[in-house]
């Protein structure tokens, strides 16, 4: 359904924040060259996708596994994202989408930064590790809307692909304050998303029954 992609699509687009991984990417590979920019995002995305693939397909297994319930999990997803979402409001670093100082000063010293930090916690971070679980684990394995899950995960990878390949025009075009605009307005829509999965884990936990 279209209000499912969308929700699907915000949410992701929210956790992984494609501006801010191209601006960290930009940041991050000012001495490479074009085509070592260029396989870096590959790699980066390919191993973020993978893990987010896995989390996906196999989440809902290992939260059985633990003992976990799925209202418990909507219930912590929901703080999880809701904290994430207060510091994109307020255009805050705290690691939950984004890396620590001391995360940017050992990437600093890194060869290869495709799989640390870029593909997690930037792209596979978790934030979107909780709401690809979740948005997958509601589908209840209906293949149709298990497909729209995919394809909004798929297309904000897609996303963040393309602007990492460009990040450095997207940063001079962005800048500081765009990327923040971006954030902020992603951070909202985040709150409202977050609140209501903490609505669906309390009802469906049954504690107030």
């Amino acid at each position: 359904m279209p209000e499912n992609a969308l929700v699907a699509f915000a949410t992701f687009f929210a956790t992984v924040g494609p501006p801010d991984v191209a601006v960290i990417f930009a940041a991050l590979t000012v001495a490479n060259t074009p085509r070592e920019r260029l396989r870096l995002a590959t790699k980066a995305i390919l191993i973020g996708a993978g893990i987010l693939l896995f989390f996906a397909f196999f989440g809902k297994q290992l939260l059985t596994h633990l003992g976990i319930s799925l209202a418990a999990m909507r219930t912590a997803g929901g703080v999880l994202l809701m904290l994430i979402a207060i510091d994109m409001v307020f255009a805050r670093t705290s690691g939950g989408t984004s890396t620590t100082s001391e995360e940017n000063r050992e990437a600093a010293r890194a060869a290869d930064i495709s799989v640390f930090p870029m593909a997690t916690p930037l792209i596979a971070g978790a934030g979107t590790i909780g709401a690809v679980i979740l948005l997958a684990a509601e589908t209840q394995g209906d293949p149709y809307e298990l497909s729209i899950v995919m394809g909004a995960l798929m297309a904000v990878l897609l996303v963040t692909y393309l602007m990492m390949i460009a990040a450095s025009q997207v940063q001079r075009i962005l800048g500081v304050t765009g990327v923040h605009v971006v954030t902020r307005v992603m951070g909202i829509l985040l709150a409202a998303l977050a609140i209501q999965f903490l609505f669906d884990g309390i009802r469906q936990s049954g504690i107030l029954s």
